[in-house]
């Protein structure tokens, strides 16, 4: 086994502890990864309180990161130490279904194998994610990190930034299509700028007002505050795609009002449960839909899109010794966008 160090949780606390961690010894097809910048995401936040997935002692967050290439497996081909590369929340997945097949293993029939939190498909042991110094990945499931992007602001594209990317190419987004982003954080601020890279017309859908100027300064055309009733009257039927990425329980139904005729509205900021009116739905002919991060096929797509158009996170950037701070204030909604470890001090 190997021997690294990580920031883990135990007993639903967001008070980590910085403990020893044992990875697998590399197999023919692996690559050991020094992490280097780690996002915190939304999610670690449910997986550490329980929310999603089992509850587990000795949690280790994190799937988004990036960092560097220090061994591989004598099977590997497409990176060499030293390589930079990105990996996502998924690290392995069947490889035969009919949607590993196309490039979608985000929906593997027989269940993907999450970064943290997960079973292997080999030895069934507990995945730990990106909140250490090392990690043990399938080449297949690491991606080369483009030259150009700050490997810090590119490590959110490997969560939120996919989440925003599905979406967007499954609607056809492009130009002389009107895309509204309900909520402007770690996942809406990146639906904001893909968008708007994609050559949609692009409106912010807020319940606070000051964050006007950081819409627009995204590319957004426009921003509704959705708690005054006449902006809402005035953009009624307005948006071919809504991309939804509010986290706490809401009603759909304002937001269902604000589609034009078979208009999409695509919830991606996992509020669990929420019940719909079927009548908003018929009238307009209109679709509710969902997405869960992206498959390899639009991973790389992103990656490589990002680059040509210089597209990261707006990030904080803090030391991983102060993980429980960055947890508390990602609770708070206190942060402009997301929050990203440097794991240089686990060293």
């Amino acid at each position: 086994m190997r021997t690294t160090t990580a920031w883990q949780s135990t007993g639903n606390s967001t008070a980590l502890q910085r403990v020893p961690l044992e990875r697998r010894d590399l197999r023919e097809d692996d690559l050991a990864v020094r992490v280097e910048f780690c996002g915190v995401c939304h999610s670690d936040l449910h997986a550490i309180h329980g929310i999603v997935g089992k509850p587990t002692d000795g949690l280790v967050p994190g799937h988004e990161f990036t960092g560097t290439v220090t061994e591989a497996g004598a099977a590997v081909t497409g990176f060499a130490p030293g390589d930079r590369v990105a990996v996502g929340t998924l690290v392995d997945s069947c490889g035969a279904c009919p949607m590993c097949r196309i490039g979608q293993e985000n929906f593997c029939y027989e269940r993907a194998v999450s970064t943290y939190g997960g079973a292997d498909r080999i030895d069934g042991t507990v995945t730990k994610g990106g909140y250490s110094r090392e990690y043990v990945v399938r080449e297949t499931f690491a991606y080369r990190l483009p030259d150009g992007l700050d490997p810090a602001a590119a490590a959110p594209l490997m969560c939120a930034g996919i989440t925003m990317w599905e979406p967007l190419r499954s609607a056809g987004v492009g130009p002389g299509r009107r895309v509204a982003v309900a909520g402007l954080g770690g996942l809406g601020h990146l639906g904001v700028k893909l968008a708007v890279a994609l050559g949609a017309e692009v409106t912010v859908l807020t319940r606070t007002p000051d964050k006007a100027a950081d819409a627009r300064a995204l590319g957004a055309t426009d921003v509704v505050i959705t708690t005054d009733e006449a902006q809402l009257k005035q953009a009624f039927g307005r948006f071919d795609l809504i991309l939804d990425t509010v986290a706490a329980p809401h009603d759909f139904s304002p937001l269902l009002a604000l589609l034009a005729f078979e208009g999409t509205l695509s919830v991606l900021g996992a509020p669990l449960e929420a019940p719909v009116r079927l009548m908003d739905l018929v009238f307009g002919r209109k679709k509710l839909t969902s997405s869960g991060v992206g498959g390899r096929k639009h991973t790389a797509e992103l990656l490589a899109f990002a680059a040509e158009h210089g597209i990261t996170a707006d990030i904080e950037l803090v030391p991983s010794s102060r993980v429980e701070e960055a947890l508390t204030r990602l609770e708070k909604g206190d942060v402009r966008y997301r929050f990203v470890l440097d794991l240089s001090d686990l060293d």
